[in-house]
């Protein structure tokens, strides 16, 4: 046992040093410890000096940093500037308004993030709560948190592995490794191997890693490494390295709001320009300048973007994906690739028999598949699935339906047997185990022997190739027969082509016995009669492949990221229609020979990357967006998180996926259904299209008041349009629209468009129609002025001028859904909320025109029949303008095609 007080200072960076490649004595050296353990009193000052045993997480924010965030969005500040300038002129409606737009978007944002926070508590389970560690020379059960460097500790099947440690004895140890490394299949550990100090970590087979679990055997080991010093540690500590990122949706709204604050500055400044020239008054003139920039301005913008992507991430909340960040629900409409872990988000993370192979099928060179086996009855099968059942450690979890305890590739062979009707507890019972010489790695393989039918039965199972010189009879469908070198060759042959189709293959054996052996080291596997094989294989979920087509047909490229083996994941890309020919795949060590440059160039025809490292996740991630790929990373394991939080939206596993993995995504799928992903996508895109509807609806009537104004202005003509009809304009008759907008069904072709990898939100046709609307409903609204002028008073343009602008906005509204269909034409489905808000809309403005208090504030005056009607013309005239503009479009369509 460690004395007490020794020091430790020789143990920094010790998470760094090649430890499955030293001794035991010098690991015991190195570490100050011995076989015995440590004391209490240096376990205690261990961990005060080194810390506890837990990984860092990152404190929430708090809802002055949430607000923050929020308010520093370029939109938002140019709202609050002229919110304060009209503050500063005393105009306190405008100011209020502008302010309390404000406030709802901050509201709505954090809201959102902090159901987000609330979610990833009620998620986060991830640390082994106690652990058996050797204190004072005895075992002791302790917090796995309070492990320290030097503690001797042992494992059990079913144990969590609590921090990372170098095995001192292990017997048919088996560990879970899948979180790290990414393979499913459980990892064979064997203590004694002294490895190559450059062994990679999924092959460090005298190594056991921090939240790994055992499954078979157990062991103990010397802890080398605790908290963030684990191999787990280290890549929690990569996050930390990772910036947060901005989702595409981010970038252009900022983009739009930089664009939009240069215009408003050039406006302005021209505004004074001009009114220098005109020798008007500077406070009159600077009110007009407030005026344009207001109109510049879509206030409802933020709060309607908000909006829609919080319904948006409602709808998917439905779908069971849970969104942690409001933008990310819009990301994955951009996303041109989605990058997959295999193990438990492609496949299901559960070794299934898949093949069988007896008698004739060695002949034939073809393994029957279980589901054209599973009826059959002839001998042999009886033989395989007594044998999957009985020589087996594995067992049924009684508390988690569909779970096994034990090793995976048991507990395949359990699921095997049940599809042959077999109860493997019901068989155990009727012929309970009477001798057993368990797995270990020497022997690659398990016997066990029951007394069936008055015979003494022993089964085996293991490696074919451990097991066939041990063989010198074979079962056939006849009988029991010699086997000759042809079976053997024949035998050996279709494992080879099942261990090419990235099966795993076992054999099985049988031998009857006179009597039960009497000692425990007797040796029954010699003169046995070879059965048959078993390939097995981590399926592939059954709907991944049609989510992968759909992607493939909406444009979007799905990778294979794995850490698992070459052949197993081209078999699995191959099945689930990731891999096509020309495609190339690229292992770790092909990796690690790549310059950056060459990587760049490698991964526009990669897809499928295999045996890599978390950090060669990483690379890849980051090769894929300079190559000018929006990334969208989806993953369980600890190993898959650098990479989700790299990507523009990392989309983990809700119910496989470590607490790590669920921290460092954007997106969370609930039902760890690749699926969800394709529906994802959808609703991103649909949020995108909406959004694009409601900056062309708004910046259409922004463009009309600015000219309006601008026109007036230029002309020396009294302004037709107050500050205040502009703001009631903008967020009464046009931001209510815009919501209905922005609910929009999805377009039936939606996931049949090429994904947009546009850096602005104003794309070319968009902008064209934005200005030709402008344009005309601003020539809509001077003529409505100029109608109320001559037939009445200025008070009476004005509100003329007003209506018309409003009406329009409220009538456009209804042929902004789609810039190619007739307005009569629903090929996406009724929008009722159009209605309703359209409603909504009128009323409020009733009020305001009706209702004397309400229309003396906003200096509007009564006007004639004639003046509705040619105002009620005007506004229909712009609904006719984008309808002529749209049946133009299609007859050009038509012709060119």
């Amino acid at each position: 046992m460690k004395k007490e007080g020794s020091g430790i200072s020789n143990m920094d960076n010790h998470r760094q040093m090649p430890w499955h490649s030293e001794q035991m004595e010098e690991v015991y050296r190195k570490l100050d410890t011995s076989a015995d353990g440590l004391s209490d009193a240096e376990a205690a000052e261990r961990l005060r000096k080194n810390g506890r045993n837990v990984l860092r997480q990152k404190p929430p924010k708090t809802i002055a940093q949430m607000l923050k965030a929020q308010i520093m969005d370029p939109m938002v500040l140019i709202l609050i500037g002229a919110a304060s300038c009209s503050a500063v002129l005393r105009e306190w409606t405008e100011a209020v308004v502008i302010f309390t737009i404000v406030v709802i978007n901050a509201a709505i944002g954090i809201v959102q993030e902090k159901k987000a926070q609330s979610s990833m508590e009620a998620l986060r389970n991830m640390s082994a709560l106690t652990a058996k560690a050797l204190r004072q020379g005895e075992e002791s059960i302790v917090p796995a948190a309070e492990l320290v460097i030097g503690d001797v500790v042992h494992l059990g099947d079913g144990d969590m592995v609590p921090a990372d440690i170098r095995l001192i004895e292990s017997a048919n140890l088996k560990v879970q490794e899948a979180s790290l490394t990414g393979e499913s299949v459980p990892s064979e550990k064997e203590a004694h191997i002294i490895l190559p100090e450059a062994t990679v970590l999924g092959d460090r087979c005298n190594m056991a890693y921090h939240s790994s679990i055992v499954t078979y055997g157990r062991a103990c080991g010397v802890v080398v490494a605790t908290g963030m010093d684990t191999e787990v540690g280290g890549i929690a500590g990569m996050l930390d390295n990772e910036d947060e990122l901005d989702t595409p949706l981010k970038r252009k709204l900022n983009a739009a709001g930089k664009t939009l604050t240069v215009a408003g500055l050039i406006v302005c400044v021209l505004i004074f320009i001009i009114g220098a020239l005109y020798e008007r008054p500077l406070i009159p003139q600077f009110l007009v300048a407030i005026s344009l920039a207001i109109s510049i301005i879509p206030e409802g913008l933020p709060a309607t973007a908000t909006i829609v992507m919080a319904l948006g991430v409602q709808r998917m909340a439905k779908k069971n994906a849970l969104i942690r960040r409001l933008p990310a629900v819009e990301t994955l409409g951009s996303a041109t690739v989605i990058c997959s872990d295999k193990t438990g988000t492609l496949t299901l993370n559960k070794m299934t028999v898949t093949h069988i192979a007896v008698n004739g099928d060695f002949e034939s060179g073809r393994a029957t598949p279980i589901r054209e086996a599973v009826g059959q009855h002839p001998e042999v099968y009886r033989e395989m699935v007594y044998a999957a059942a009985l020589c087996n450690d594995a067992s049924i979890d009684p508390d988690r339906s569909g779970e096994i305890i034990g090793d995976p590739t048991e507990g395949a062979l359990i699921y095997m047997a049940q599809e042959f009707g077999i109860d493997h507890e019901l068989l155990e019972e009727a012929y309970p185990r009477l001798f057993e010489q368990p797995f270990d790695s020497e022997r690659k393989r398990m016997t066990t022997v029951q007394e069936i039918d008055g015979s003494c039965i022993a089964y085996t199972k293991g490696a074919v190739d451990e097991m066939l010189p041990l063989c010198s009879h074979m079962l056939t469908s006849r009988g029991v027969r010699p086997m000759t070198k042809a079976d053997r060759d024949n035998i050996a042959e279709l494992c080879h082509v099942m261990s090419e189709e990235a099966l795993r293959v076992l054999g099985v054996c049988l031998r009857t016995l006179s009597s039960i052996p009497s000692d425990d080291d007797g040796n029954v596997e010699e003169d046995m009669t070879f059965v048959g094989a078993l390939g097995m294989i981590d399926p592939p979920r059954k709907e991944v492949a049609e989510s992968v087509r759909v992607c493939r047909e909406a444009g979007i490229r799905t990778v294979m990221i794995t850490g698992d083996h070459k052949v197993t994941a081209l078999a699995i890309a191959k099945e689930l229609g990731i891999y096509e020919s020309g495609d190339t795949v690229i292992s770790g060590e092909e990796l690690d020979a790549m310059d950056d440059a060459a990587l760049k160039e490698s991964v526009r025809t990669a897809s499928v990357y295999a045996r890599v490292s978390p950090a060669d996740k990483l690379r890849i991630i980051k090769a894929l967006k300079s190559a000018g790929e929006v990334v969208a990373m989806t993953g369980d394991g600890v190993n898959d998180s650098p990479a989700l939080k790299a990507a523009d939206i990392g989309v983990a596993m809700g119910k496989a996926g470590t607490d790590v993995a669920k921290e460092a995504s954007d997106m969370i799928l609930l039902d760890d259904s690749f699926t969800t992903i394709a529906y994802a996508i959808k609703e991103g895109r649909r949020v995108y299209r909406n959004i694009q509807k409601v900056i062309q609806f708004l910046l259409a009537g922004n463009i009309a008041e600015i000219l309006t104004l601008l026109a007036a202005t230029v002309f020396n003509f009294d302004a037709p349009l107050l500050a205040v009809h502009i703001l009631w304009v903008n967020l009464a008759t046009a931001t209510l629209p815009a919501l209905a907008l922005g609910v929009d069904p999805a377009s039936r072709n939606i996931m049949k468009h090429q994904p947009v990898k546009s850096g602005t939100l104003f794309e070319k046709d968009l902008v064209s129609r934005v200005v030709t609307q402008g344009v005309f409903v601003a020539a809509m609204t001077t003529a409505a002025y100029w109608i109320g002028v001559t037939t009445g008073t200025h008070a009476a343009g004005q509100t003329m001028a007003f209506c018309t602008l409003a009406f329009s906005q409220m009538l456009r509204a209804f042929n902004q859904r789609s810039n190619t269909e007739p307005v009569w034409v629903r090929a996406e489905g009724l929008n009722p909320w159009l209605f309703i808000t359209f409603a909504v809309s009128a009323a409020l403005m009733a009020c305001i025109l009706f209702i004397s208090p309400l229309q003396s504030a906003f200096r509007l005056a009564p006007l004639s029949g004639v003046q509705w009607g040619a105002a009620a013309g005007l506004s229909l005239l712009t609904v006719v303008q984008v309808e002529v503009v749209k049946w133009i479009r299609r007859r050009r369509d038509r012709m060119r095609q």
